[in-house]
C-alpha cells in the first residue's frame, strides 16, 4: 500500500499533498451527468485527435451503437449505449403528455420520406401520432478514468511510470513504464490496459497537458449538452448533489451519485457519475475496493510467519546440536 494511500487515508489529506507536493492546485476532476449525454461520441473523437490515441477498430458489435464495448489503452473514453425495455420517464421528453398539433400532423401526412442511410424508424400505420406507450429507453455514458483518490495502480508501480499530479489525478508516463502489467489487474475498474504493439500501459490522463496552461480536458470541452463537466472537485460534487436533488424533484427516482463519496472503497473518485439506474447497468462495480488495501496486514502476516519459521529453525538447531 503506497504513501498515497495511507496518508490519505490516515490523516485527511488531499492525494496531492498526500504524494509530496507543499503547494498545489485545488483537486480537479470531472462530473459526468448521463441524464443529459447524447452519444454523440464527441468526447472520445476529441480525446484521439489531442492524444493522437491510435484507432480501436471500426466494427459492429452488435452492442447498439457501441462499436468499442469499453475502455483501453486505445480508447480513454468509452460512450456506453444501454438499451432498455423501460418507459420513458416524463421528465426526459414529455412525450407522454404531448398532442401533436394538427398543422403538424397534415404537414407530415403530405411529406416524403427520404432515405439518409440510417435505421428506418416510423409508427408501424406510417402516420405520425403521441406516442403514450413506449415502453423503451436508451441510457448513454461516457466512462472514464477514475482518478482514485486511493490508487491502486500507483501502488503496484515498481517504475513510477505512474505518478500523481499536482492536480490530484493519475498520470501514466509511457516514457518510463517497462511493460510489467501490475497496474492492469491492480485496478478496480479494470480502465487500464496495454497496448498490443509495444505492451506498455495506456490511459486517460485528464490531459495534463492541457491542465498544466489553464485549459480544460479536450473531452469536456467537445460536449455538447455539458455531460461531461471539469472543474475544482468540491464544487463539481455540490453541483451533483444538487442536480440529483432536481431530477428527483422531477420524479426521477433512480438518479444516484457514483464515485462521489469520499467514504467509498477508493476514497471517492476525481471522476465521478450521475447515474440513472444501478452502476452495473453501466458496466461499473456497485462496490469498488482498493485492491491493495490488504497489503500491509498480509505483509505483517507474512513478517509473523517468518518470524515464527526462524525460531523455529533456531530450536531445532540448539536440540539438535545439544545432542
Amino acid at each position: 500500500m503506497g504513501l498515497d494511500l495511507r496518508v490519505a487515508a490516515e490523516h485527511g489529506l488531499d492525494p496531492a499533498t498526500a504524494s509530496g507536493y507543499d503547494t498545489h492546485p485545488p483537486r480537479m476532476g470531472f462530473f459526468t451527468d448521463t441524464s443529459v449525454c447524447i452519444g454523440c461520441k464527441a468526447c472520445e473523437v476529441a480525446c484521439k485527435e489531442w492524444n493522437a490515441i491510435p484507432e480501436d477498430g471500426l466494427t459492429f458489435t452488435g452492442m447498439s451503437y457501441d462499436n468499442t464495448v469499453g475502455l483501453g489503452a486505445d480508447t480513454w473514453r468509452h460512450v456506453a449505449f444501454v438499451e432498455q425495455p423501460r418507459r420513458l420517464g416524463r421528465q426526459e421528453t414529455h412525450l407522454a403528455d404531448v398532442e401533436l398539433p394538427a398543422a403538424v400532423t397534415a404537414q407530415a401526412a403530405g411529406r416524403t420520406a427520404v432515405s439518409l442511410g440510417m435505421p428506418e424508424s416510423r409508427p408501424p400505420d406510417g402516420h405520425p401520432h403521441p406516442v403514450r406507450d413506449m415502453e423503451f429507453r436508451w441510457l448513454m455514458s461516457s466512462d472514464v478514468c477514475k482518478h482514485c483518490t486511493h490508487a491502486a495502480c500507483l501502488d503496484v508501480c515498481p517504475t513510477g511510470s505512474l505518478f500523481r499530479t499536482e492536480f490530484g489525478t493519475v498520470v501514466v508516463q509511457e516514457d518510463i513504464c517497462n511493460g510489467c502489467g501490475y497496474c492492469v489487474p491492480a485496478c478496480p475498474y479494470g480502465v487500464i490496459d496495454q497496448r498490443r504493439d509495444d505492451g506498455r500501459v495506456w490511459k486517460c490522463t485528464l490531459c495534463y497537458d492541457r491542465l498544466s496552461v489553464g485549459q480544460e480536458p479536450a473531452c469536456a470541452k467537445s460536449c455538447p449538452t455539458d455531460s461531461i463537466q471539469f472543474g475544482e472537485l468540491a464544487e463539481l460534487r455540490e453541483r451533483a448533489e444538487t442536480r440529483v436533488r432536481r431530477l428527483h424533484d422531477q420524479g426521477v427516482a433512480d438518479a444516484r451519485l457514483y464515485g462521489a463519496d469520499p467514504g467509498d472503497g477508493v476514497g471517492g473518485t476525481g471522476a465521478f457519475f450521475l447515474l440513472l439506474d444501478e452502476p452495473e447497468v453501466y458496466g461499473l462495480p456497485p462496490d469498488p475496493v482498493v485492491t491493495t488495501r490488504d497489503l500491509p496486514a498480509m505483509w505483517r502476516r507474512v513478517a509473523v510467519a517468518a518470524a515464527g519459521l526462524l525460531v523455529g529453525l533456531v530450536g531445532v538447531t540448539v536440540i539438535g546440536g545439544g545432542r
